[in-house]
């Protein structure tokens, strides 16, 4: 069994700023997969069902983003899943938009949900790092984080949620590389921010 995790903000105000994308993400697995109605359990919502014979459940804490360690880890505990079964959606400044990558264990990178996550269940879980950019200047990360989306960005966005459920099988198989690979094959170029140069 795995688990894997989309990382947001509860509520609607944040439902579309760029910090969940994660939880976004998760929103087009369960809808792709056919998974149960979301349930409130472990300090989140709660989505069960399988993808590509692999049972999975898929958690979007409600913990608020700091704090989503606290659901991540009493939904492993209880399931006595290892690390490696945990699987992380989230969003990442450092990339451009539209791109992803894939990696087990490393460091927060200053993301606050991965920070909260470590504290409680260590680092040597599978992220999902889906790009959203930067914009450009370090004092701005906050309010561009906690931004929606534009309409435009949804050009790249959707061929991304899209993608990513898609290939997922690849991913939990083991196939880490194979997953990235049809990825990088399947989505467009993302148009670079509108702060970059």
């Amino acid at each position: 069994m795995k688990l894997l995790v989309g990382l947001g903000n509860p509520g609607g105000a944040y439902a579309r700023n760029r910090h969940n994308i994660g939880s976004m993400a998760a929103d087009e697995i369960v809808r792709r997969h056919s998974f149960s109605p979301w349930r409130g359990k472990f300090h989140g919502l709660l989505a069960e069902g399988s993808v590509g014979g692999e049972k999975v459940l898929i958690l979007k804490p409600e913990t608020f983003m700091n704090m989503s360690g606290q659901a991540v880890a009493a939904a492993a505990h209880f399931h006595k899943l290892a690390n490696g079964d945990v699987v992380v959606l989230h969003d990442d400044l450092d990339l451009l938009p539209g791109k992803v990558r894939v990696k087990q264990g490393g460091g927060a990178g200053g993301h606050n949900g991965l920070r909260s996550i470590d504290a409680h269940l260590g680092n040597d879980y599978w992220r999902i790092r889906l790009g959203i950019g930067h914009p450009g200047d370090k004092r701005l990360v906050t309010p561009w984080v906690l931004g929606d989306f534009a309409k435009d960005d949804q050009t790249w966005l959707r061929p991304l949620f899209d993608a990513v459920a898609e290939e997922l099988p690849r991913l939990l198989a083991g196939d880490a590389n194979g997953f990235m690979t049809r990825l990088a094959q399947a989505l467009p170029v993302a148009p670079k921010n509108k702060s970059e140069p």
